[in-house]
């Protein structure tokens, strides 16, 4: 795939937990998903919340109402429809990103598998030739080599469902060679030889790279990188979570960017768009969850 709308084309059966969906721009996601049959939805929220849902909700086939005592309630119930196979995905409606993960932490819901939990965001640019993935820059803040190696597989994981049979992955730094003091270059070193020792598969592996030699051919040329893949990354994995932060927030309002976004690691994809997300946004993050 080469864009969101290759992706919103692509129809599901899906059925995604809504925990507090009373959010005007999730109701809108929620609507325009269902128009375009990407998923099903179950929408957990407090009695009152439910009994002033829109319209819509209430005629669509593709809609299930389950209302609860409190905001809380409706957090454990969504977390556990996904924990117990009733929904094969995860939403966060109108409540903070903390009480939504902590009750999928918790080791009685089911969600848990003992892999690192990590934020997949997918951008589609206005004049470049592919999606790019940016892992991870909401969820863990220092990741050492073992995280950054479960961060990569879960990004290569949804590239996968994308039709991504062998992305490229940069590990990024702040330059192309190995430099002792300065961490992020031996981890992304470290990394590319565990995939040519065949520790990780699916993909290619190339760091070192700074910003521009890891998605610009002639930049990598013109600093005499010699490798096939530098400037062709399809996958950027930040060093950390600030890294990721500012860039991820530079390509929506620099880049103008298109973005969907997911939580893997965990039994089912999770949706943790921020509450300041466009529905646009989270229309494209259900999109993903729902391959």
């Amino acid at each position: 795939m080469k864009s969101f709308e290759e992706l919103v084309q692509m129809k599901s059966t899906k059925t995604i937990a809504v925990a507090c969906a009373n959010d005007p721009e999730v109701l809108e996601a929620i609507r325009q998903a269902t128009e375009l049959g990407l998923a099903r939805f179950l929408l957990v929220d407090t009695e009152e919340n439910c009994a002033a849902l829109p319209e819509f909700v209430s005629t669509s086939e593709a809609c299930e109402v389950y209302p609860v005592k409190s905001t809380h309630v409706a957090i454990r119930e969504a977390v556990k429809a996904a924990g117990d196979g009733r929904a094969d995905a995860l939403m966060k409606g109108h409540i903070d990103t903390a009480s939504l993960l902590r009750e999928v932490l918790r080791d009685d819901n089911g969600l848990k598998t003992g892999k690192t939990i990590s934020h997949v965001a997918v951008f589609e640019f206005p004049e470049f030739d592919r999606l790019l993935f940016v892992t991870d820059a909401a969820m863990n803040i220092a990741p050492d080599l073992k995280q950054k190696k479960d961060i990569l597989v879960n990004a290569v994981a949804v590239a996968h469902r994308m039709g991504l049979h062998e992305p490229v992955v940069a590990p990024l730094s702040a330059v192309e060679v190995v430099n002792p003091a300065m961490p992020s270059s031996t981890d992304a070193a470290l990394l590319t030889m565990m995939y040519q020792r065949g520790q990780i598969k699916g993909c290619i592996v190339d760091g070192p790279l700074a910003f521009d030699n890891a998605i610009s051919v002639a930049s990598a040329k013109a600093k005499g990188i010699t490798s096939d893949s530098a400037g062709q990354a399809d996958i950027l994995l930040v060093p950390n979570i600030e890294a990721g932060n500012v860039l991820y927030k530079s390509f929506m309002y620099f880049g103008r960017a298109k973005v969907g976004a997911v939580i893997e690691g965990a039994k089912v994809p999770i949706i943790l768009t921020s509450r300041a997300d466009s529905a646009e946004s989270k229309l494209y993050s259900i999109a993903l969850a729902s391959i």
